[in-house]
């Protein structure tokens, strides 16, 4: 690992998955640290299932192989809370008993000690998406686009090694899609993580700037 502890990249060696014996999919590909990997495809084509292998909590009633190395090691036995892998999902998934600035303070790493300072990298980071004097507010009063930016704040507080994207932008607006896209794509660039976002819109994938794969017939 580098001396900033950010990740060397991401490899994804002769990765196969297939449910009731039928393929679904089969890629290989290499993920360097700010780059991001767009896995295009229909629904039922296995983008999802691909996530759920690479971080670690795949249904049991998918068969799945090949190897998932980040800094040379081997995440494909490891438990999916070991991994590193942040997530960002279609819904924000707040959780609406806890503050906006709860929320964020739930996702921030346990390495982090002091109450003092767990509040203020949670205030820091809200400053950092314009929702500086959110910390007090319920979920339920944010627009989408708020929602999809603390969501993005809460993963990235967990100090993720990778980041895994399952279609996060299908539910906004055209406009709100292209800003909320453009923050996190700038984000995960600027922090170098290795990122593998699934999608069924090209839009996404031209605009991540990297590889794409196609799995299953044109979407």
């Amino acid at each position: 690992m580098n001396p900033d502890g950010k990740t060397d990249g991401l490899q994804l060696r002769q990765i196969a998955i297939s449910l009731a014996g039928k393929p679904l999919l089969s890629l290989s590909a290499t993920v360097r640290p700010g780059e991001i990997l767009a896995v295009m495809g229909r629904s039922g084509s296995g983008k999802s299932a691909l996530l759920s292998y690479l971080g670690g909590f795949l249904d049991p009633a998918f068969a799945a192989s090949g190897e998932i190395l980040i800094d040379g090691r081997d995440l494909t036995e490891i438990s999916a809370e070991k991994r590193g892998a942040g997530m960002l999902f279609q819904d924000a998934l707040l959780f609406p008993h806890l503050s906006v600035g709860d929320n964020l303070m739930f996702g921030l790493s346990s390495t982090i000690r002091g109450a003092s300072e767990r509040r203020r990298l949670v205030e820091q980071a809200l400053v950092e998406i314009e929702l500086g004097d959110f910390f007090d507010r319920d979920p339920a009063t944010l627009s989408g686009g708020q929602k999809a930016r603390v969501a993005l704040q809460r993963t990235l507080l967990s100090a993720p090694r990778l980041l895994l994207l399952d279609e996060p932008f299908s539910k906004l607006d055209a406009d709100l899609r292209q800003q909320i896209r453009d923050l996190v794509f700038t984000r995960t660039k600027a922090l170098k993580l290795p990122v593998v976002l699934v999608t069924h819109d090209r839009s996404d994938a031209l605009a991540a700037g990297g590889q794409t794969i196609t799995i299953g017939s044109e979407p």
